[in-house]
């Protein structure tokens, strides 16, 4: 399945895809990552209308310079899609960056929430998660091939009995093969705008997960996670008791959500919300 592009409100053109009928479902990729991160997922979900989106500067869409990739422009921008698409409400499946963008959202459009489900991220950040994102974003992977980098994704730690076949998709999915090597397929400006926010005073998001409250949330963790620590899952249980909650087994940041654990509560979120 192809594309679509719409133009937001800079002129800057956005790639998107909106498939199938019944509930929306608006699926916000990580920091770097785009639309086809949910592929894995997809075959797996009930009928409803799935909508995705490439932020600005990554996947299909308009590299729009360093300024532009922030979380709070990436939030406008999804408002806009789904005003493009005349969807009042939707709920939200926000992976990571996605997941931030989805509590922004729940402050500036809560009307327009249907409920969010948060994948491998909360109000606080670990450090050491922010770091090691910090040592490949906007770089170019080493080596010349698909399979190797595949090989190497194969060690990322916290990551247990995923098949080979798995971190190829990944590889061909975060890099693209070149005679002069891999290349990154983003605008590798992202690295200036995610340097200005990771060396920023820290910001306390706490306040937009508890602007959370009222709505359907739910928080898939990796038990191995850098970025989510079982701590910060653990406060975000106690001040939503309600919040459907799993961890995933040999899954560090981020589960794919195809895991068994994964599909039963996106499965309970979207019961909850029919």
């Amino acid at each position: 399945m192809s594309e679509t592009r719409f133009r937001a409100a800079d002129g800057a053109m956005l790639a998107y895809r909106d498939q199938g009928e019944g509930l929306p479902l608006l699926c916000l990729p990580g920091l770097t990552r785009a639309m086809g991160d949910f592929d894995y997922l997809i075959p797996h979900l009930p009928p409803i209308r799935l909508i995705r989106i490439d932020y600005r500067g990554r996947g299909a869409s308009d590299w729009t310079g360093a300024a532009t990739y922030t979380v709070d422009q990436e939030s406008r921008d999804a408002l806009a899609l789904l005003d493009h698409l005349g969807v009042a409400k939707a709920a939200i499946l926000g992976t990571s960056r996605g997941g931030l963008i989805g509590m922004v959202l729940g402050a500036v459009a809560r009307d327009r929430i249907l409920g969010l489900c948060l994948n491998d991220v909360g109000p606080e950040i670990a450090r050491d998660g922010l770091t090691r994102i910090f040592d490949y974003v906007g770089r170019n992977p080493a080596g010349k091939t698909h399979q190797g980098y595949a090989e190497r994704l194969s060690r990322t730690p916290g990551f247990v009995g995923v098949p080979m076949s798995r971190w190829l998709t990944e590889a061909q999915r975060l890099s693209i093969e070149t005679p002069e090597g891999l290349r990154i397929p983003y605008d590798p400006a992202l690295r200036e705008s995610f340097l200005k926010a990771f060396e920023g005073p820290p910001v306390d998001l706490w306040p937009l997960f508890d602007g959370l409250q009222g709505l359907p949330l739910a928080l898939i963790r990796g038990a191995n996670s850098d970025l989510l620590t079982d701590d910060t899952a653990q406060k975000m249980q106690a001040r939503r008791p309600d919040m459907l909650f799993t961890q995933v087994p040999d899954r560090a940041h981020i589960p794919f959500l195809d895991e068994p654990e994964s599909l039963i509560l996106i499965q309970a979120f979207l019961e909850a919300l029919a």
